[in-house]
């Protein structure tokens, strides 16, 4: 064999090695079409919008740096304009063709011919993928912050107006100690607004943009990567690229704090169902909001509760699946596929809970008489009368305790009531525990033993006492208010830059050739 310096021609056996690189020369699969593509294209509703002005903005910036001729930029612009013109569920994405990238590349190369492949310049598929979800999702947050601020107002409004509502407050279903609807009501504004404080700082993880980021090690078409962040309003860059490209930490934070956020209204929603029954009757569930039985003509059912307990058992879930698939090693698409989808839809069905949460406590009847009824029948200010022997008697309160624990199980078969106990009962109790006088005879017990009283003395800061509930109440809402007031104006700086962009676009592909070079000029102006 004469060896001419060329290399030889790879074996058998190494072609089969080579067939491994470089793009597949068939076409996919049925089964992979039915599976992933499908899947994918299943969310390109969700993706549309970010992905037009995802497209856009890299157009802009290529063009800007000189990497992309005026004609093919000015040909670009106007396919995709059309695209952000068109509905998703009227644009042709289709499994058969991919993912929903390759089904926009197919459209706009029928379109235009081979400059739709300046898109590719410096950038994969999959960064345009992760600012469209960044651009949704940034969306749905800010609307649920938004949600999540209006429920705390409501509960804050509600929790004011019954701060003089008596009611008997409960552990393990059982009376605890007398207080107020409103003293109860507002426990749930708090944990509210911290979700929703957790919902902003993950917001701010999402408003940046990893744009530019390239594969994994950047892209040497562009001097810098502020510009895209710049036309898609996003705060700034992440730094690392690769970074950029591959963590989802800050994903699964939103996850986790809307699956708290629903936790918290779970547990309303399952106080309030139990409330609104006939045993209880201490609330009453509006009609839009409830549901008939079509076989008992006796029935109102809170149907609304049910949804919201049940939307926080399925975000718990999908936070649960999510994390099951973010163990994936690094620079793997597995997490990612799957947060196109799951996370947009867990956000939505988080706010829209929200907002029935919202709507639930904003019309409900609160029965005042009845929880009145309720605290007047019971023994809630137990606690209260072994303190006051503790401290009148001068006993420990272990005794205290004992005796009026004496005194009350012996009062409540007879069939009395915590207002009915006296000064001859507990000393009767006292003799029986300890053999000892409490030195109470004739001593009148009705302050002591009027719930109201009690509640009023509750004067210490979260204390129960109506001005603590009704300062409690003010303070929630001024940081709701506020809350509301910081979603609104990140809601508009999203939507100016959006419409920015999209008004960029069309001035450009209006304008002159020669004066269409200079798309930064125009931007900055704008600014």
């Amino acid at each position: 064999m004469i060896d001419d310096g060329l290399p030889s021609a790879p074996s058998a056996h190494h072609r089969g090695g080579l067939d491994r690189l470089g793009p597949p020369v068939e076409g996919p699969a049925q089964e992979l079409i039915d599976s992933g593509f499908a899947l994918e294209n299943a969310d390109s509703p969700l993706l549309h919008a970010g992905l037009n002005l995802a497209d856009l903005a890299h157009l802009v910036d290529l063009h800007e740096r000189g990497v992309v001729p005026y004609s093919a930029a000015e040909q670009l612009m106007r396919v995709l304009l059309r695209a952000v013109r068109t509905p998703a569920e009227d644009f042709p994405y289709d499994p058969a063709f991919g993912e929903p990238y390759n089904s926009r590349e197919r459209y706009f190369t029928a379109q235009i011919g081979d400059d739709a492949g300046w898109l590719h310049a410096g950038r994969p598929r999959r960064e345009a993928v992760r600012i469209a979800l960044r651009l949704h999702v940034r969306s749905v947050l800010e609307d649920l912050i938004e949600a999540s601020a209006e429920l705390a107002q409501a509960i804050a409004k509600v929790a004011a107006g019954n701060s003089t509502t008596w009611l008997p407050d409960q552990t393990y279903l059982q009376h605890a100690q007398p207080s107020t609807f409103g003293h109860y009501l507002v426990s749930f504004a708090y944990p509210v607004l911290r979700d929703a404080e957790r919902l902003m700082d993950a917001l701010t993880w999402v408003n940046t943009s990893p744009g530019g980021a390239g594969c994994v090690n950047g892209s040497r078409l562009l001097a810098d990567r502020g510009r895209v962040a710049e036309l898609l309003g996003f705060e700034g860059f992440i730094q690392h690229t690769r970074d950029a490209m591959w963590q989802i930490d800050g994903l699964i934070a939103a996850l986790s704090h809307a699956s708290s956020l629903l936790t918290t209204q779970s547990k309303l929603a399952e106080d309030l169902e139990i409330w609104a029954s006939n045993e209880f009757d201490y609330i009453t569930i509006a009609d839009g909001f409830s549901r008939s039985s079509v076989l008992m003509p006796q029935k109102r059912n809170p149907y609304a509760l049910s949804i919201i307990r049940g939307a926080s058992g399925t975000l718990i879930g999908r936070l649960t699946g999510f994390l099951a698939v973010s163990k994936s090693p690094s620079a793997r698409s597995d997490n990612l596929i799957y947060a196109y989808g799951e996370i947009p839809r867990a956000l939505d069905l988080a706010l829209r809970t929200t907002r029935l949460t919202s709507g639930v406590i904003r019309s409900m009847t609160v029965n005042a008489d009845r929880m009145w009824e309720a605290l007047e029948s019971g023994f809630s200010q137990a606690t209260d009368l072994a303190e006051f022997v503790m401290q009148t008697c001068r006993v420990d309160y272990r005794t205290a305790y004992q005796v009026v624990g004496i005194a009350v199980r012996e009062a409540s078969r007879e069939g009395l009531r915590g207002i009915d106990l006296d000064a001859a009962r507990l000393e009767s109790a006292a003799q029986q525990y300890a053999g000892i006088s409490l030195g109470l005879e004739g001593r009148d017990l009705t302050e002591i033993l009027d719930p109201r009283h009690i509640v009023e003395t509750r004067t210490l800061a979260g204390g129960a006492a109506p001005p603590v509930v009704e300062a409690m109440a003010a303070d929630c809402l001024a940081e709701a208010t506020a809350l509301l007031g910081r979603a609104r104006t990140a809601r508009a700086s999203f939507e100016h830059s959006e419409a920015a962009l999209v008004a960029l676009a069309e001035n450009f592909i209006k304008g002159d050739p020669a004066e269409g070079n200079d798309i930064k000029g125009e931007t900055d102006e704008r600014h």
